[in-house]
């Protein structure tokens, strides 16, 4: 079953804002569906290297152990012996990552249905990335939304990345938005773990990653994409409630 056809929601409910200020996005598998080009890269490379005995990794791999997370933290597991290699490694495969998504990027169905949404409300919005910023401000340039966004927050401008809530906290401090007015939405178990422990609802999108694992992380909802009924009707369910209303200042 689809998670667009049961989506499971927790505790924390969007509606049950007290009034919705911001929405804070991912970049990767969150605006586009970028991780197909970045299993791709990452496998051509690490077969050229002999890793893992020259047998490619597989996309499971890629989702548990890889996806979301920072490139420092991957480097330390893929190449645990020698991390200066790795960190090496991973720019030259975001290189090639850039190169690929120069042609081809499509963005999660919906997404521009959500972006109005927000415009038309005059919501403030952050793009929260653990991806090198050359990689988040290529592909939000290529989805045509770089006007979109009043701010973009790279993991590696904070002291921390995600999992945990740096990121998304420095995103609510320089939009000046109290994270009781704004919710995330997230692709990955890193991901969604950093915008709960920023203390905000989290929708989780089952792009490409296990709705199993994306659960462990607690998110308030599951989806298939933007134009999933389970997000429509709680936004209208927000509306309802005067939540999404905003004065423009």
């Amino acid at each position: 079953m689809m998670a667009g056809e049961n989506s499971v929601q927790s505790k924390k409910s969007i509606p049950d804002l007290a009034s919705l200020e911001a929405v804070l996005f991912d970049v990767d598998g969150t605006l586009c569906d970028s991780d197909p080009l970045h299993h791709y890269a990452l496998r051509e490379m690490l077969q050229e290297v002999g890793f893992n005995n020259g047998v490619p990794i597989d996309e499971e791999f890629s989702a548990k152990s890889l996806s979301g997370k920072h490139n420092d933290d991957i480097a330390l597991i893929l190449f645990p012996d020698d991390i200066p290699r790795g960190i090496k490694f991973l720019e030259d495969k975001e290189a090639m990552f850039r190169r690929l998504a120069s042609e081809n990027l499509p963005p999660i169905k919906g997404l521009y249905k959500l972006t109005k949404w927000i415009e038309d409300l005059g919501l403030k919005r952050a793009a929260v990335s653990n991806a090198p910023r050359p990689n988040a401000e290529l592909m939000i340039s290529k989805l045509g939304l770089k006007d979109f966004f009043d701010a973009v927050i790279i993991g590696s401008d904070c002291e921390r990345a995600k999992s945990y809530p740096d990121p998304y906290l420095k995103a609510l401090e320089v939009l000046k938005v109290s994270k009781d007015h704004a919710f995330v939405c997230e692709d990955s178990v890193s991901g969604i773990r950093s915008g709960v422990a920023a203390g905000m609802p989290v929708v989780g999108l089952t792009t490409r990653n296990p709705e199993n694992l994306l659960m462990e992380a607690d998110p308030t909802i599951l989806i298939k994409d933007y134009e999933d009924p389970k997000l429509w009707a709680a936004l209208e369910e927000l509306d309802k409630k005067g939540g999404s209303s905003k004065i423009a200042a």
